[in-house]
């Protein structure tokens, strides 16, 4: 057998092992949603989980949100780094060996505590898959096909944040809280035994870099210096804050508030919805209108919108119709979905040189602001909308701020 006869043979045996683009899609969705799975999901449980560990203060059942953020925080730091030195696939196994563990621990849980630091493994773990699939994704196609694959998975990653809490519901109706948990193992272990099977390593061991302190500490300098990087990301902080704290309360809000109940999920989907179109609609405004049009204009309507929910939240003492109620976040949380890639872009923008880096600390850095402003919000409220209608004027107020200073430089 000639060389060239032999080269072709191997290409094409590489080809037939490859998943085909729709498997590809489907792998990296899988992989993409379970971030939003594993938060939105466990919405409707939150009282149940309350009632069965002994949780006094209804605020506290929130932290079963946040606190994944956290792990999220400081796992995008770990992963990026790793997956450019090690490979893909080695990145991604880690991290979803970090996230059934914590997933595990939170199934088993007896006592609040240890179920909370489940939920941070979790969030650690799954940092991996939503720090790597960009660049596995990015590894594998370019430019119109690239772009292809990421409008497929956008399209998952708005259904599932609207269908999540429904499954929730489902689950705790049929076997109670332990069985969502028990549904993030199974999901977990079919997409890493799918993936690991069918998706083979996209990074050449020749590409692969290796990480250094004195890399990261470099890039760290350099990121701090650019007031555009640091402007947007903390304002990409403040308005995933304003989104946090809205997933914080959501639950009291329409289900105890307003005793929706088990209707609790369509309401929660419906404005759900509003982001994933803003998502959608974004992707043609943005080439006609800009970026910094767009955020500007997303905050100013986000702050009118909010003052006047302020003006009548005040007027009916914190509890206005739900109807108007919902009226008020749908275009709000519209803008939100504007906000997020914009802002995230943006804030990416002078980081070119050092994107994988840059990236891990723009994230790093805005996952933590949100948590911060997230627990604030969450933790104020008191049984009416106003914690929440404040924090969403001051976020976007203070954004306004940031957006006049950033273009200042």
């Amino acid at each position: 057998m000639t060389q060239a006869s032999s080269e072709t043979s191997m290409a094409s045996a590489e080809n037939r092992t490859r998943p085909s683009f729709v498997e590809f899609v489907v792998i990296i969705s899988m992989m993409m949603s379970l971030t939003a799975l594993s938060i939105d999901a466990m919405l409707p449980a939150l009282p149940q989980i309350g009632n069965d560990l002994g949780i006094g203060d209804p605020n506290d059942r929130q932290l079963v949100v946040s606190l994944i953020f956290v792990g999220l925080a400081v796992g995008q730091l770990f992963f990026g780094p790793l997956s450019d030195r090690t490979g893909r696939k080695p990145a991604i196994y880690a991290g979803f060996a970090v996230y059934i563990a914590g997933t595990v621990m939170a199934l088993f849980a007896s006592g609040f505590s240890v179920l909370l630091l489940g939920r941070i493994l979790q969030g650690v773990g799954i940092s991996s898959p939503r720090a790597v699939t960009m660049a596995l994704v990015r590894d594998r196609y370019e430019g119109r096909a690239m772009a292809r694959v990421m409008s497929f998975v956008m399209t998952v990653f708005i259904l599932v944040p609207m269908l999540a809490p429904s499954l929730g519901q489902a689950l705790l109706g049929f076997s109670g809280w332990r069985a969502i948990f028990a549904s993030y193992v199974l999901i977990a272990v079919v997409t890493l035994l799918w993936f690991g099977l069918r998706m083979p390593e996209t990074l050449a061991s020749e590409n692969r870099s290796p990480f250094s302190t004195h890399q990261f500490v470099r890039a760290l300098r350099e990121f701090v210096t650019f007031r555009r990087a640091v402007g947007f990301t903390v304002m990409s902080g403040l308005i995933g804050g304003a989104h946090l704290g809205y997933l914080n309360s959501s639950q009291q809000i329409f289900q105890e508030q307003y005793a929706l109940g088990t209707l609790f999920p369509i309401y929660f989907a419906i404005i759900a919805l509003s982001i994933g179109l803003a998502s959608l609609v974004n992707a043609r405004l943005v080439v006609r209108l800009g970026m910094n049009v767009l955020v500007r204009n997303s905050l100013a309507a986000m702050l009118a919108l909010s003052l006047a929910a302020l003006i009548i939240g005040v007027l009916t003492a914190g509890q206005p119709p739900l109807w108007l109620l919902t009226v008020y976040l749908m275009p709000t949380f519209f803008c939100v979905g504007i906000l997020f890639g914009n802002m995230n872009a943006l804030a990416m923008q002078p980081l070119g040189h050092i994107a994988g880096i840059g990236a891990a600390l723009v994230g790093f850095f805005a996952t933590l602001i949100s948590v911060a402003v997230g627990v604030i919000i969450g933790q104020s409220y008191g049984g009416t909308i106003l914690p929440l209608v404040v924090g969403m004027a001051s976020v976007a107020a203070v954004s306004l701020l940031i957006a006049r200073w950033t273009e200042r430089g």
